[in-house]
């Protein structure tokens, strides 16, 4: 069983799926810097979930 409290890092494939999103926007926004991602060995990278729900931010509306 997974531990709730542990960080959980995802693939691109996996990110870009759980945000509906394509890997080619994911890659853009970590070159921007609006996603940081972490390296592990020369290609493997991953993205926290918690940085990545916090990229994605409400778009305010007109009604408020």
């Amino acid at each position: 069983m997974a531990d709730p409290t542990r960080t959980q890092y995802l693939t691109l494939v996996e990110a870009a799926d759980l945000m509906s999103v394509s890997v080619k926007t994911l890659r853009r926004r970590i070159a921007d810097g609006t996603i940081p991602a972490y390296r592990c060995g020369r290609r493997v990278i991953r993205i926290r979930v918690e940085d990545l729900e916090r990229a994605f931010l409400p778009i305010p509306s007109a009604q408020r």
